[in-house]
């Protein structure tokens, strides 16, 4: 029998996604996920009309940091976006393609490459958080897992900007990688970095709407 989880289908067109600029911010704990979901995310929003120079990344040690690290990096890209100060997050993000602590994200760079643009330097319209949780032998599991995810959703509420929760809470290694769609033994699974993009470019669109007064039908 099919499973019946799962999202409807996304929207199949984004107008004015061009004009967006949205954030990642990922844990580095469990890189072999965290990359295949990060470029996931891009892959996604490239396609539905986001210009590369406009997705900015910023990666944070775990999972337990990113409450802190997208509230964070939505105040920080308000700054920038009345300042003329040219790097206020002190980090070299993925579409930079430098060093530094961010996790390697081959498909994020070369779209950021290819595209040439000069960067926005609107304040963040979206952020998606990402982080791998494995449990293990403890309670540290359940104690992150929920604190992260209660903390992301303060995030959203408080900023009013769209956080996306691309946070895997995964019982074994099999579950997370076939979640980040590279999954051993035959089964890649699903990148659920696609979803976690179309949702952060669905959401940005609708909450500059619902800012304005306005709605999808109006």
């Amino acid at each position: 029998m099919a499973s019946i989880k799962g999202p409807a289908p996304a929207p199949t067109s984004f107008p004015g996604a061009d004009k967006l600029r949205i954030g990642i911010v990922h844990a580095r704990w469990n890189e072999e996920c965290i990359t295949p979901l990060v470029n996931g995310s891009v892959e996604s929003m490239v396609k539905a009309g986001v210009r590369p120079e406009n997705i900015v990344i910023e990666s944070v040690p775990g999972s337990w940091e990113l409450p802190i690290g997208t509230s964070r990096m939505i105040a920080a890209s308000q700054v920038q976006a009345s300042s003329n100060v040219s790097d206020l997050m002190g980090a070299t993000s993925l579409l930079d393609g430098g060093s530094g602590t961010s996790t390697p994200a081959p498909a994020a760079a070369a779209a950021a490459s290819s595209s040439g643009g000069k960067a926005s330097r609107a304040a963040l319209d979206a952020v998606i958080s990402i982080g791998v949780l494995i449990k293990g032998s403890t309670m540290h599991f359940e104690y992150i897992s929920e604190s992260c995810c209660q903390g992301l959703m303060k995030v959203g509420l408080d900023t009013n900007v769209p956080v996306i929760l691309g946070v895997l809470t995964a019982l074994t290694e099999d579950q997370a990688l076939e979640r980040s769609g590279v999954g051993r033994n035959g089964n890649k699974g699903h990148n659920h970095g696609l979803d976690w993009g179309n949702a952060a470019v669905e959401m940005a669109l609708k909450a500059n709407k619902w800012a304005e007064g306005s709605f999808s039908s109006a």
